[in-house]
């Protein structure tokens, strides 16, 4: 069986043409960035030769087919999964901002939907009809509460199966026969609102072995055919300890939610807890778990649970 203490350890798959970036669907927000990149390279080239090169002599590994030029950690952004480039945490001016308790890829979105509601806000409140100020400003706070990234404290207790997402669970059916798992499992579905952290998180201690991601609708993530039919990455996972259980989380975009982020490639190790990615605004994330007899589901429909916190599962 393939998830028997006796199987053998898959290789991870090549990343599949199309996930080109971190966020494979594009979007307004990753455009800029990816203009205010190219400026600052420039900018860089010209006016900071001393800094560019002092990057170059710390920078590790190579990218022969980087898609595009990279001089310090913050070309890296949307190009992780498909560049070999590294800097050591001591050589990365930039480290201080893994603190910033906002979703790093949620940043270009914050600043360029929050700065406008701000100042709507701001101009509405020193106006005769100063009671408008509520509306603009209860968006920003909402924008503002969606892109937060609080700290999570991971149980580490041996066999904890750990929730990947916000939200509400609205799902857990019993399946014959899973895709990449290869035989019974349980698939639990979280359903992620406007108001949920929208970071995910691995499950438990694994490898990554495989990628999809699959363009599609964007029906409400409540909706069953969601899953079926909605824009989503699937992220096949290999268990790092024996006896090296198979199981596949699912990013699913929402109505509101149309990008999906996932900063992983094939071959990547992922701690329990450890921040892969997040689908902006509204979603759903689900987990697929092989049920070979030692499976002890610990949550239930309808309760709300946390990214990285929650216990989804264990086995015995």
């Amino acid at each position: 069986m393939p998830n028997s203490p006796t199987a053998a350890r898959l290789p991870p798959e090549a990343l599949p043409d199309n996930i080109a970036s971190v966020q494979p669907g594009g979007g307004f927000g990753m455009r800029v960035e990816l203009a205010w990149g190219r400026l600052r390279r420039r900018y860089l080239r010209t006016f900071r030769r001393g800094y560019v090169r002092r990057m170059a002599e710390k920078r590790r590994g190579d990218c022969p087919g980087c898609p595009h030029e990279v001089l310090d950690p913050r070309d890296l952004k949307y190009c992780c999964n498909r560049c070999g480039f590294s800097w050591d945490d001591a050589d990365d001016p930039f480290r201080w901002r893994e603190k910033i308790p906002f979703a790093r890829w949620g940043l270009a979105e914050l600043q360029l939907m929050g700065w406008p509601l701000l100042a709507a806000t701001v101009a509405l409140a020193l106006s005769p009809v100063w009671y408008l100020a509520v509306v603009p400003g209860l968006v920003l706070l909402e924008i503002v509460w969606f892109f937060r990234d609080p700290p999570r404290k991971v149980p580490q207790e041996a066999g904890l199966v750990v929730s990947p997402a916000d939200g509400k669970v609205v799902e857990i059916t019993r399946l014959e026969n899973a895709e990449f798992v290869g035989g019974p499992a349980v698939r639990i579905g979280i359903f992620l609102s406007i108001f949920n952290v929208h970071i995910n998180r691995s499950p438990l201690e694994a490898r990554c072995i495989a990628m999809k991601y699959t363009p599609g609708k964007y029906l409400n993530a409540l909706n069953p055919q969601s899953a079926l039919e909605n824009e989503a990455m699937w992220i096949a996972l290999e268990e790092e300890t024996p006896p090296h259980r198979r199981l596949v989380v699912r990013q699913i975009a929402g109505t509101i939610a149309r990008r999906i982020v996932c900063d992983l490639r094939p071959g990547q190790t992922l701690a329990r807890g450890q921040k892969f990615g997040m689908i902006k605004l509204g979603s759903r994330t689900e987990i697929i778990l092989p049920d070979d007899g030692s499976l002890r589901i610990q949550t239930q429909v309808g309760e709300r649970v946390k990214a990285g916190r929650s216990v989804l599962a264990r086995y015995v």
